[in-house]
């Protein structure tokens, strides 16, 4: 009896001992399976982690621009293709008048200087009249009536912030090549600032077809980026020159101004190169007439 109970304690407790260790091995295979998930997730979030980042390390190249012959240093801004469309209307509005009304050609002077008037506030086509009128001795057409053009090449546009948070103001820089008579060409480098608005377009359709938009040139201010050899391209003097008439501040954006003096020119005007006399402006219709 004794061996027996001695047997039955024996078996009893060898079958203790193996739940027992059984007991452990499946505790351990639930660790070792809650460390590998831990394990995964924190990886998974460290790839996380590094693909967020990686917009904030990459190299952003910029391109710098120096010109052979000012040597004026510019970044040159890249193209990334989504720029808003108003800005990239008002780019080409931008280098469309500066190109229209800084070039001079006498088979395209009158369109040009009716086109370039369609742009501009009172203000501006009154000193836009004064230089254009045949009395005046600078006078495109009394300076280039031998056949002297001059070409315009934009080279680039900029906006400028304000610290008030307006967007208005632009430069443009340019070349102004004259070619004379006999063939020679000479280039000068300028930068244009100009301060723009967009105002109603105007119910005269001739002005319509030129600005359908109503983009309006508050402001040109030009500047000759350096001294060229001789005279400049287009005879103007090297110190600053003002689009403006002096004396004259230019409406705010958007203002109605008042009428203009006599000898001003107002929105639709044209030059008659042929016979070297400004004509009249277009009649605007009456008030409630279509176009």
């Amino acid at each position: 009896m004794k061996g027996e109970t001695a047997v039955e304690a024996y078996l009893a407790e060898s079958a203790s001992w193996d739940r027992d260790r059984a007991a452990t091995a499946q505790r351990g295979e639930r660790r070792a399976w809650v460390v590998a998930a831990a394990g995964w997730v924190t990886a998974g979030l460290a790839v996380v982690a590094v693909c967020a980042l990686t917009p904030l390390k990459r190299l952003v190249p910029v391109v710098i621009r120096v010109d052979n012959r000012s040597g004026i240093v510019d970044v040159v801004p890249a193209l990334e293709g989504k720029a808003s469309v108003s800005q990239t209307v008002t780019r080409y509005l931008l280098s469309h008048y500066v190109s229209v009304c800084e070039r001079f050609n006498l088979s395209t002077a009158e369109s040009d200087y009716a086109e370039c008037g369609s742009f501009h506030t009172a203000q501006l086509n009154a000193a836009w009249y004064a230089k254009w009128n045949p009395g005046n001795p600078d006078s495109p057409l009394n300076r280039y009536k031998d056949g002297t053009e001059l070409d315009v090449a934009i080279q680039a546009v900029s906006f400028l912030d304000r610290a008030n948070g307006l967007n208005d103001l632009a430069q443009v820089r340019y070349t102004i090549a004259q070619s004379t008579g006999g063939g020679s060409m000479s280039a000068v480098p300028w930068i244009g600032t100009i301060q723009y608005a967009y105002v109603e377009p105007s119910s005269d359709p001739a002005v319509r077809r030129w600005n359908p938009l109503g983009f309006r040139i508050v402001a040109f201010h030009r500047e000759r980026l350096a001294a060229a050899q001789g005279s400049p391209a287009d005879g103007t003097p090297p110190e600053k020159t003002v689009g403006v008439t002096p004396g004259v501040s230019p409406a705010p954006a958007g203002t109605a101004s008042s009428t203009p003096a006599e000898g001003t020119l107002s929105e639709g005007a044209a030059v008659d190169a042929s016979t070297s006399r400004l004509r009249a402006p277009v009649d605007m219709p009456p008030a409630g007439a279509g176009p």
